[in-house]
């Protein structure tokens, strides 16, 4: 599946509009090191995960001109249950669909192959799904089979703290608390999937560890 030209309008509006409104008037940001971000892709995008609104905050890092190269990676059993909102997912919020119950000989990676061949950004998030918030868990290894296919590809991790506490797993309303975001170094592929994952893990942490203490600690 892909954005059509035509859809191309509703997705500026989404993101551009609605989406920048609540992350920088209801929610806020603070950045660290947002010169570090791709400005051209391919390049994937990592983050710690906790909440809806993380891609959010990570589509509104980019400037509106970059919109069209950036996609989130998300479960397609979630985001294309219906039909509903399979076409919203697809062709608004623009994801790659990732199927977690794979089938002998298919590459669950192809659509994220075919992605990162035509130069978008990819948001991945390591961890799997929405975890017990401002917590991370140990990180997977389908960022590093994907980079191990595409090595040329730098990895930037993110480390976002906050959210978790404005937009919990299994809540529906926001609580308005500001965001920090840390941006790391890119990450270069050295040849091994277990050390990859753990060097993208130590970034994230040494990325939290750069964060104050938190207001609700």
């Amino acid at each position: 599946m892909s954005i059509t030209d035509m859809n191309q309008p509703l997705r500026f509006i989404w993101y551009n509009v609605l989406v920048r409104f609540v992350v920088l008037v209801c929610i806020g940001i603070n950045v660290r090191h947002r010169q570090r971000l791709p400005f051209k892709g391919p390049a994937i995008i990592v983050a710690n995960h906790n909440s809806h609104l993380d891609t959010m905050v990570l589509m509104s890092l980019f400037s509106p001109r970059l919109l069209q190269h950036i996609r989130p990676v998300a479960a397609s059993d979630y985001f294309l249950k219906n039909k509903y909102l399979a076409w919203f997912s697809t062709n608004v919020i623009g994801i790659v669909p990732l199927d977690r119950t794979p089938v002998r000989g298919v590459d669950i990676f192809s659509g994220i192959h075919d992605a990162l061949s035509k130069g978008q950004i990819l948001i991945m998030f390591p961890e799997g799904s929405r975890g017990e918030p401002e917590k991370m868990v140990r990180l997977k290894q389908g960022v590093a089979r994907v980079v191990e296919a595409n090595p040329h590809v730098p990895v930037v991790p993110v480390y976002l703290r906050g959210l978790g506490k404005s937009l919990p797993k299994g809540e529906a309303i926001f609580v308005p608390f500001v965001c920090d975001v840390f941006i790391g170094q890119a990450i270069a592929f050295a040849g091994d999937r277990r050390d990859f994952t753990e060097v993208m893990g130590e970034a994230l942490q040494d990325l939290s560890d750069e964060a104050p203490p938190a207001e609700w600690s």
